[in-house]
């Protein structure tokens, strides 16, 4: 800013000139908030002043700028931040996290294997990839069940994984010997020779391995076993898997006969089964013995013909059914919690189907 200067005359009076200069305001100052530590200089705007743009120096906490006006007096002025932040907690709270239990994998599929096609070679590349305890639903040899239709068709695929595959009996195992060359080709895995039924744990979940090719009766010596082994492994999550399917909207359909093992498996609580025979996928809302709608306490089927065998038709779609497809090869994998279940097919590669849900175990 310049002063005014004044002249004094008296006679031969000395002449005076009296130049007074006003300091330049630097505004801006440092604010706690402000998480760079500085602030530009601003000039009083009744001045008009050229100079070099403000360039903070890196590591360094003085900031100098030096404005150069046209006239005299010139201004310089120096700003040193030296405001300092320390943040300060008030409180402090601790969350822990408990993390999801480990979920076991249940992966597998039906109707799998035929000599000359590649179907079953294709599912069983995602079994390469996805690990976990593989089951199968029946028609392993989808042909006439000999032993060279196991050992030349399903071994070289499906056959691999062996030490992790817990298969149940189809009509086309049985074909040849009454199901003699399945028994000798599965050995051990496929339970006791003749019975074909089983049970075993996965993480907190019983699996139950049931023989739709024989004697399924009340009073049958299967079933007998089925509610002993329920009674000894009161779980409160559990499955079982066969070959024939219960409810079904495929070309064979409902199969009536599964009643009465239906019932018992309602009785004590079992969550879901999974089934075969028709070359299809289909997943039902949970389901009463009589086949109606029951949120609480149903059975949710699965129908996972899709193992690579054939694809079949559809007939009447049944009451219940939420999701189908006579399209794509692939895989049911069940991701197995201590209280619930995620279901996921997963498609070879070139299909396209999927699906995706899941739900508590009752």
């Amino acid at each position: 800013m310049r002063v005014p200067r004044y002249e004094l005359a008296a006679g031969s009076l000395l002449m005076c000139l009296l130049g007074c200069q006003l300091p330049v305001y630097l505004g801006g100052m440092v604010q706690p908030d402000d998480p760079g530590l500085t602030r530009q200089a601003v000039i009083d705007p009744n001045t008009t002043p050229t100079h070099t743009p403000f360039q903070p120096v890196p590591n360094t906490p003085t900031f100098t700028q030096t404005p150069t006006p046209t006239q005299t007096p010139t201004a310089t002025f120096t700003m040193t931040p030296t405001h300092t932040m320390t943040p300060t907690l008030t409180s402090t709270s601790t969350v822990t996290l408990t993390p999801d239990p480990r979920a076991e994998v249940f992966i597998g599929a039906g109707d799998i294997s035929i000599c000359g096609r590649d179907g079953d070679e294709q599912t069983a590349d995602l079994l390469a990839v996805i690990p976990g305890v593989v089951y199968t639903l029946g028609d392993n040899s989808n042909e006439s069940g000999t032993y060279e239709q196991f050992i030349d068709c399903f071994d070289p695929s499906w056959g691999r994984y062996m030490d992790r595959l817990h298969p149940v009996p189809g009509n086309h195992d049985y074909d040849s010997a009454g199901g003699a060359n399945y028994y000798a080709y599965f050995g051990s895995r496929a339970g006791e020779s003749g019975k074909g039924y089983y049970s075993y744990d996965v993480g907190a979940w019983h699996i139950i391995a049931i023989n739709s090719l024989i004697d399924i009766d009340q009073d049958s010596e299967q079933v007998e076993w089925l509610l002993t082994d329920l009674a000894d492994h009161p779980s409160l999550c559990s499955l079982a898997y066969w070959h024939y399917p219960r409810w079904s909207s495929g070309a064979v359909g409902n199969i009536d006969e599964l009643g009465p093992i239906i019932q018992i498996l309602y009785d004590r609580g079992v969550d879901v089964v999974l089934s075969g025979h028709d070359h299809i996928y289909e997943r039902f809302a949970p389901q009463n013995p009589s086949g109606m709608l029951d949120i609480e306490r149903g059975i949710r089927e699965f129908i996972v013909g899709t193992g690579g065998a054939s694809h079949h038709d559809f007939g009447s779609i049944k009451l219940n059914s939420e999701v189908r497809d006579n399209t794509s090869f692939g895989l049911l994998k069940l991701l197995l919690y201590p209280n619930r279940y995620v279901w996921e097919f997963i498609p070879v590669d070139g299909d396209s189907f999927k699906d995706y849900g899941s739900d508590i175990c009752h």
